[in-house]
């Protein structure tokens, strides 16, 4: 598969913007058309051509711009990528997930070549062209998680298993919806989603620790979170609230299509062979909203559900300031068809 890069922008002048291929691969959230609060976990296995789900770990359009903005807030803030000492080996089994996906689905991109423990990764977009020895930190420029989520679209957390829990114990966490890594490293599963709202009450998280303690290595499982972002910006962290928080007031009937806009997360975790860790890879897209109405059946479940959404999902996603502007501007798209089942667009 031969790729072609954006230059783009994602802060600043904002010039992001999907192509009509992009557009289609979406990850369109929603299969009905009113809000449900679900865990809406499902194996990860190959979905179709073309999709955000077609491999396992996703390369795109986007790639190029999205390495160059996490390398930006790598810069202005290093404690986006941590990692406690107990979770070397869970680094390099990250490394071998991600460079042996890259390299299997994107051989024209990049390349891997592996002679027991002295390996060669060639990244041709990034410019990169690596000789190292696996399991031996010093032969990297960084660390081995940062030196490979460098290098792969998407926020990665590694999980560790211990006292029937899951630990938040290293990351990299550049493209975050609200949350900071440096105030969650260490806190257990129920812990770092303490304030999530409902899901609580409905015992989803306990439902779901239960779940994932019990992964399968060689069985990945995939779910999608959304929320709304003003302006294609990726770094929505609490510690850069100061700089798109305010954002949220510059919505108004006119700007809608282009300002606001839909942020889907393709969460996905995986079973790590040798330190038995979890990762958990956190992809973030983005879609303003006149790109989703060229899809009419996505326009149409769109406005139906955030009309729909309870007002405590509202605040905790922090929508309320514009989501009555954003479902005004949506019903003017809404000519109340019926949608058909599932994501896809029509």
């Amino acid at each position: 598969m031969t790729l072609s890069f954006n230059a783009e922008t994602f802060r600043d002048d904002y010039t992001f913007a999907n192509s009509p291929t992009a557009i289609r691969a979406f990850p369109f959230p929603f299969e009905r058309d009113d809000y449900t609060y679900t865990v809406n976990i499902e194996q990860h296995v190959p979905g179709p051509v073309q999709s955000a789900t077609e491999f396992p770990i996703h390369i795109d359009e986007h790639y190029v711009a999205e390495m160059q903005d996490r390398a930006i807030t790598l810069a202005q803030d290093p404690l986006r990528c941590q990692s406690l000492p107990h979770m070397m080996t869970a680094e390099w089994d990250l490394v071998e997930l991600l460079m042996t996906s890259m390299a299997t689905h994107y051989p024209e991109t990049f390349t891997l070549t592996r002679d027991g423990d002295r390996w060669h990764w060639i990244n041709r977009p990034l410019g990169l062209d690596q000789h190292f020895t696996f399991g031996d930190a010093s032969t990297l420029p960084q660390g081995p998680m940062e030196y490979i989520t460098r290098q792969c679209q998407g926020d990665f957390c590694l999980l560790d298993q211990r006292d029937d829990n899951l630990w938040m114990d290293a990351g990299m966490v550049t493209t975050q919806a609200d949350w900071s890594l440096d105030f969650d490293l260490g806190m257990n599963f129920m812990e770092w989603h303490a304030p999530v709202p409902l899901a609580h009450d409905l015992g989803v998280f306990e439902r779901a620790l239960k779940f994932l303690l019990n992964l399968q290595q060689g069985r990945p499982v995939r779910r999608l979170n959304w929320t709304m972002t003003i302006h294609p910006r990726l770094d929505t962290s609490p510690e850069n609230y100061h700089r798109w928080g305010i954002d949220k007031a510059s919505v108004t009937p006119e700007n809608v299509g282009d300002k606001v806009h839909l942020r889907v997360e393709l969460q996905a975790l995986w079973r790590l062979p040798r330190s038995n860790a979890i990762v958990f890879s956190i992809r973030c897209y983005l879609i303003k909203m006149d790109e989703l109405v060229t899809q009419k059946k996505w326009a149409r479940r769109f406005h139906r559900v955030l009309a729909s959404l309870p007002q405590p999902i509202a605040d905790y996603k922090g929508l309320a300031r514009f989501r009555d502007t954003t479902v005004a501007w949506l019903s003017r798209h809404d000519d109340g068809l019926p949608t058909s089942p599932g994501f896809a667009p029509d």
